[in-house]
């Protein structure tokens, strides 16, 4: 009797011992936290690295010197006055915001059209939809570019930017996805209730569809932002140009060769308005496409 009643005790008391051995400040499953650890500090290292050289001057560059440099100021100066990268950067964020709710309004619109109307030959125009997602922009820019140049006249103006770019089939195949989802009931009572489209996307999907709509700006906001080829081409007015085509130019800023406290800093600066929209939507874009009845 004795032994059976000290059996249980001894197994409770030595069952957790290795797990007492630990600190209490130590989490149990530390080789997790050290994994995450050291996948942030190498992550963020080259944005870490890439702000302390924008302080220093070439000497401190070369040198290696992981402290803060003494030529932030001039390094400023070179940017934003000699270099004029700050009106880069506002003609970049106004064509960006055009570009982003041009796409987000086509894409919802034509993802309404092909989830709730019946039209002719809609599986054939959703077909030529998806299409357009496997011709790469880069295979089109000498037709493009002669159809906006030459056909059009739009060279050297915003439109040339904007225009061949309002529509985007990643995002009605994104929005048909979406609607897809939601389930029919909706739609069934906004028409008993005598809801015209107009009314139904305004007042039932748009409302539910926040997340969708915040992910694909973010997309659709850096996709803008970075791009080079295109304003590279149709643009040949410096006051006209975006701001990757300004990082460009700061390359060889000196008499000497390239100078890298301005290159870097330009890059620090130009990855700002990005960055502040991701974290405005990051909410809406972590928390993805999902969409169950309970919403």
């Amino acid at each position: 009797m004795t032994t059976l009643e000290q059996t249980p005790a001894n197994l409770i008391t030595s069952a957790p011992a290795s797990k007492r051995r630990l600190p209490r400040w130590l989490p149990q499953r530390w080789y997790v936290h050290v994994v995450l650890i050291l996948s942030v500090i190498i992550i963020g290292f080259p944005m870490f690295y890439a702000v302390l050289v924008s302080t220093q001057n070439n000497g401190q560059v070369f040198s290696y010197q992981f402290t803060p440099g003494s030529h932030f100021l001039e390094n400023l100066d070179v940017v934003l006055n000699q270099r004029g990268l700050l009106h880069y950067m506002v003609n970049s964020i106004g064509i960006s915001i055009i570009f982003t709710l041009a796409k987000v309004v086509f894409s919802l619109t034509s993802g309404l059209a092909f989830v709730y109307f019946r039209f002719p030959g809609k599986w054939l125009v959703f077909g030529f939809v998806l299409l357009t997602l496997m011709l790469p922009t880069d295979v089109l820019i000498i037709s493009l570019f002669r159809l906006v140049s030459a056909d059009l006249k739009w060279g050297d103006s915003y439109l040339a930017l904007v225009v061949p770019f309002m529509a985007s089939a990643t995002g009605t195949f994104l929005f048909r996805q979406h609607f897809m989802n939601i389930p029919a009931e909706l739609s069934e009572a906004a028409q008993l209730d005598g809801a015209n489209p107009w009314q139904f996307m305004m007042q039932v999907l748009i409302p539910i569809s926040w997340n969708v709509i915040g992910a694909l700006a973010v997309i659709q906001f850096v996709s803008s932002w970075n791009q080079f080829l295109w304003p590279f081409i149709v643009i040949r007015k410096p006051e006209l140009q975006m701001i990757q085509v300004g990082l460009a130019s700061l390359a060889g800023g000196s008499e000497t060769g390239d100078s890298y406290g301005p290159m870097m800093l330009g890059t620090v600066l130009a990855s700002l308005p990005p960055l502040i929209v991701f974290i405005a939507l990051q909410k809406q874009f972590l928390s993805g496409f999902a969409l169950t009845r309970d919403k």
